[in-house]
């Protein structure tokens, strides 16, 4: 396989070989189990769809719970498709993927939905530095945008305009992250670095090529 679904568990710092301090993000990776199984002869491409994390059958839908019973797995929280993974080693339904898919040494790239900020203006959004400084007159607008544009012509803010709006709840990949260490036995990896989300928000590792 060329990836695993995970839970970001959190940051923390190791010392590696040298003896400089690093800082690295705690992962629990898998186990995922295969739920779907795409052909290119039946629907154009060739994929294997992992789900990860069990959830109460009472809180998913009914073609879910289908969906589910087909494979012969448990319902879980998420599902994401992989479309690399190696030639000859193709999956089976139900099939368990568990973190031992991964070395110690290779680069991974980490996807996720970045922590989300609110409405925020364009200091905190865009880090604008304010208009102009204390005196003049500008005792009111340390924090505000300024000019967005010309007066008679256009008559109209142009799109793409740095203005305040909401912040963070974004997709964030993260590439070429170095595992540190793997713990099959706890199902946690290392990576070198941080990574999108907040404590116990859901990732998708992926091979890095």
């Amino acid at each position: 396989m060329s990836g695993l679904l995970g839970k970001k568990i959190g940051m923390t710092s190791i010392y590696d070989e040298t003896g400089k301090n690093v800082a690295c993000t705690v992962i629990q990776a898998g186990p995922c189990v295969v739920t779907q199984i795409r052909t290119k002869d039946r629907d154009g491409y060739d994929a294997i769809q992992l789900a990860y994390d069990d959830v109460d059958e009472r809180k998913i839908n009914k073609p879910l719970r289908g969906h589910f019973a087909k494979a012969g797995v448990s319902p879980k929280r998420i599902m994401a498709e992989f479309t690399r993974f190696e030639e000859g080693h193709r999956k089976s339904f139900g099939e368990v993927i568990s973190v031992d898919v991964f070395t110690v040494g290779e680069f991974i790239d980490v996807s996720g939905l970045s922590k989300g900020k609110g409405f925020q203006g364009v200091v905190r959004r865009h880090k604008f530095s304010g208009v102009g400084g204390a005196t003049h007159g500008q005792h009111n607008r340390l924090r505000a945008p300024g000019s967005l544009g010309a007066s008679s012509y256009p008559s109209r803010v142009f799109p793409g305009m740095r203005m305040a709006g909401q912040m963070g709840q974004k997709k964030v990949k993260m590439i070429n992250l170095r595992i540190l260490h793997i713990f099959p036995e706890k199902n946690l990896i290392v990576v070198k670095g941080s990574v999108p989300g907040a404590n116990g928000s859901y990732l998708k590792l992926e091979r890095w090529s």
